[in-house]
């Protein structure tokens, strides 16, 4: 089974997973939740197709009738103490009160979400929009369209204007990009790709999938009748405000210029591939093999000079990049130019790609989703591992990468993981981490993960389970077996120093149990994502076992080929501590893995609201000479 997931850039995410989310969303005994598997399952029998049900109003309305019902039931009977959770089920059915006109109880639900908010950024944003909406609507006359959008772009430009730029900036930016983006057709295209072949096969859909209905339903129905009072009041804003923070990490900044004479350090980036040809002179060489379609050393690995790779299937392959033929190669210019325009959005800046983007974006027909996300999808697996790798090279040029491939799925329709394909991933997950100590590595870099609700998701979008309930039992048996098994590979290797990125989902990894980011084990490091002024980012999941926060915001870095492009992510934060312990190591080659992560840990500050402790190369880098002379 293949249940890892690239941390993809953020705004391809939101649009991927969560459709463009509306949040960011007891005297009885109750039932104790303290895991996604307590909470209850729920199923949607539905006629005909999603993409249909979401534009009608009285196929919606018997839908919606029963998915509040379901949601008013989960909160009277269970004791749910995960935010994230309570902001998704509070934020549906803020969502449907909005829809059903039911404005006071839709005030009061924004309220309760607003109270669950934790970041700083989400603490001001959140309510905003529904709150000038609210007043707008009791304000202008019923029909009055003009004199409601005029009340409206009133309201929501009051809210914005005295927002603190230097918290929210990066939230306005992305919000702004995002409303451009979205039509009703890529909304419909993406219902389509989704959530029809799921209906086709079962003639229902989960909970999950209906909450996404809900919210896709808001956007068409509310949102984007004010596409242009949002984005003007948001321009307005940002150019009112357009002062970029400052960059802490410059100034923290460890660079080696190689006339140190310090070590050679074995890394890994345990990821999409690394383009061998961008990194001359810093690759990891296996002697012992030769590029001549053999296995050389006789070590079970054709090829295997730079390092190893394994397909979408857990076999073996001699490809250290993700193969491309002619047709997909030609593809890769539009490829990389839609990826600058998706990811210029995200930062709301304007460029010839970004104005490209948003022009296809307004005029894509609904059956041009599917293929422009797989696209999409495809590119990231071709260039993850390259651009990881140049963060965690970046100032080092004693560091040695072994490139040790994976292979994600990018399909809109994932495979459906099986049992036989997680006792592979168990197989193959061992065999990658006893190569890596055959070969001296010393720090690994994971920017990827997988949760049990991604092969619920996958099972449900292939037709397997009878039920939801049986569904879940069965995913809960693959995820088991791959979470067992990732568990035990990483522990058998205590010499080696494992850093993961933390996730791109805005949720707690232990509640969510996202696999490696939610492991207890002392050679795990987990890194959340902050920005250029050390603030955490909007995307960047939490939880107790999250040890480090790094930059994750635009951090530029190369692509297969030698381009250069910033991206955002938590797979761009981890890296950064790959980094700095593969330099701890340069300097001192005898530091245990224990001794690297204090060293990092005590090195690093907290940040202004006490939620992160951010990584401080220099600081840590002085705490070494003191404790070693080194």
């Amino acid at each position: 089974m293949n249940y890892k997931t690239l941390m993809l850039p953020v705004l391809l995410c939101g649009l991927l997973l969560s459709g463009f989310s509306v949040i960011s969303a007891q005297e009885t005994t109750k039932q104790q939740v303290t895991k996604l598997d307590d909470l209850p399952r729920y199923s949607y029998k539905i006629s005909g197709k999603v993409s249909e049900m979401v534009k009608s109003d009285e196929a919606f309305a018997a839908f919606a009738g029963e998915l509040r019902a379901n949601l008013e039931k989960t909160l009277a009977e269970y004791d749910i103490t995960d935010k994230t959770t309570l902001k998704s089920i509070y934020g549906t059915l803020m969502s449907l009160d909005m829809l059903d006109g039911k404005l006071d109880a839709a005030a009061k639900k924004s309220e309760l979400i607003k109270g669950l908010q934790e970041k700083p950024a989400d603490k001001y944003l959140t309510g905003l929009f529904s709150d000038a909406y609210i007043r707008a609507k009791k304000e202008a006359s019923e029909g009055d369209e003009a004199a409601f959008k005029a009340a409206f772009a009133k309201y929501y430009a009051e809210a914005c204007k005295d927002l603190p730029w230097d918290i929210v900036q990066d939230q306005v930016q992305q919000s702004k990009g995002m409303t451009e983006m979205v039509s009703e057709n890529l909304l419909l295209g993406l219902i389509q790709t989704q959530f029809d072949p799921v209906v086709e096969q079962t003639g229902e859909i989960s909970g999950d999938l209906a909450d996404r209905c809900v919210n896709f339903r808001y956007i068409i129905q509310i949102r984007l009748g004010l596409k242009d009072e949002i984005v003007k009041v948001l321009q307005n804003y940002i150019d009112a405000h357009n002062v970029t923070k400052p960059d802490i990490w410059k100034e923290r900044e460890v660079v080696f210029s190689g006339d140190e004479n310090l070590e050679p350090v074995v890394i890994c980036i345990w990821d999409s591939g690394v383009d061998s040809l961008v990194y001359p002179g810093r690759l990891y060489t296996n002697e012992k093999e030769q590029l001549d379609g053999k296995d050389d050393d006789g070590n079970g690995f054709v090829d295997d000079r730079h390092g190893i790779a394994y397909t979408l299937h857990e076999d073996k392959t001699s490809a250290m990049l993700y193969p491309m033929d002619d047709s997909l190669r030609q593809k890769l210019p539009e490829m990389t130019e839609f990826m600058k325009g998706l990811l210029l959005f995200q930062a709301s800046i304007d460029s010839k790609a970004a104005s490209a983007l948003k022009k296809q974006m307004a005029q894509m027909k609904p059956e041009k989703a599917k293929p422009l996300f797989e696209r999409l999808g495809l590119f990231g697996n071709y260039m993850h591992g390259t651009h990881v790798a140049g963060i965690a090279a970046a100032g080092n040029p004693y560091v040695r990468i072994l490139n040790s491939r994976l292979t994600f799925d990018y399909h809109m329709k994932p495979e459906a993981p099986t049992v036989e394909m997680a006792r592979k991933s168990v197989v193959s997950n061992q065999e990658t981490i006893d190569y890596f100590k055959a070969h001296g590595v010393r720090v690994v870099n994971m920017s990827w993960g997988g949760d049990f609700k991604s092969d619920e998701a996958a099972l449900e979008a292939n037709g397997i389970g009878e039920t939801p309930e049986e569904r879940a039992k069965l995913a809960r048996e693959i995820f088991n077996i791959s979470k067992d098994g990732l568990y035990e590979a990483i522990k058998s290797a205590p010499e080696i120093l494992f850093v993961t990125s933390a996730g791109n989902s805005d949720n707690d990894v232990e509640f969510d149990e996202v696999i490696p980011s939610s492991f207890d084990l002392p050679n795990l490091m987990v890194v959340g994502a902050v920005d250029q002024a050390g603030e955490e980012t909007s995307f960047s999941s939490f939880g107790e076992n999250i040890d480090v926060h790094a930059n994750g915001f635009e951090v530029e870095s190369f692509l297969p080929g030698g381009q250069r492009m910033a991206v955002s992510g938590t797979s761009q934060a981890s890296p950064q501590v790959t980094n700095l312990a593969a330099k701890l190591l340069a300097k001192n080659p005898s530091l245990t893995v224990a001794e690297l992560i204090a060293l990092i840990k005590d090195g690093s500050d907290k940040s202004a609201d006490g939620r992160c402790n951010l990584i401080n190369p220099k600081k840590t880098m002085a705490l070494l000479a003191a404790k070693t002379g080194k």
